[in-house]
């Protein structure tokens, strides 16, 4: 492993973008290794195909490593900027296929998770089930304990992006966050009884 490797290794997120901005290879592979699994996890729920999912995936790091220079660490953390700037390409990708795109927002889990999957295994089912019972146990919680949890799991948003979003207090967010998913877990305590 070279020494610029190892240093790259070492630096934050946040650290990793002015070098990247400046083209270094090393920065941009320790970003891709650090963040390529969930931008191509995202791309595949939302595009549902996998080689179109790879696709959409290299656009995004190759607009990374143009555009590496534009991240704002005051508009969020670099995961939510890498994750938005798949979904956009993911979003685009859908446009040119369908010719127009769906309104995709973090209510949208529904349509993604019925998207038929290339290979439905046991697993698969599984996760569906699951992801199926969460957003049932969503569905009862009060509007505002529901929100937050869909930013912080389904968004990607930390609870200090969640609080800047709804410009509510972090205390206010956590509290909310606990409170909600002690609920979905009573509501999914009582499905397995």
């Amino acid at each position: 492993m070279s020494a610029g490797r190892e240093r790259a290794e070492r630096l934050a997120d946040e650290e990793l973008m002015p070098l990247i901005g400046a083209k270094d290879p090393e920065a941009f592979e320790v970003f891709y290794d650090r963040h390529g699994g969930v931008a191509y996890s995202l791309a595949y729920r939302i595009v549902g195909e996998r080689a179109a999912a790879e696709d959409v995936t290299q656009e995004a790091f190759i607009s990374v490593w143009r555009s590496g220079a534009r991240f704002d660490r005051t508009r969020g953390s670099v995961r939510s900027w890498m994750l938005s700037i798949v979904r956009n390409r993911a979003i685009d990708f859908l446009r040119s296929k369908a010719g127009k795109a769906p309104k995709l927002t973090f209510d949208d889990d529904a349509i993604l998770e019925q998207r038929p999957s290339e290979e439905l295994t046991e697993e698969e089912a599984m996760r569906r089930e699951t992801a199926s019972e969460v957003r049932g146990a969503l569905g009862q919680l009060p509007g505002e304990q529901s929100k937050v949890i869909e930013l912080a799991y389904f968004g990607g948003f930390s609870q200090s992006e969640i609080s800047r979003m709804l410009g509510v207090p972090l205390g206010t967010v956590k509290g909310r966050m606990r409170l909600g998913l002690g609920k979905i877990r009573g509501e999914m305590a009582e499905g397995l009884a």
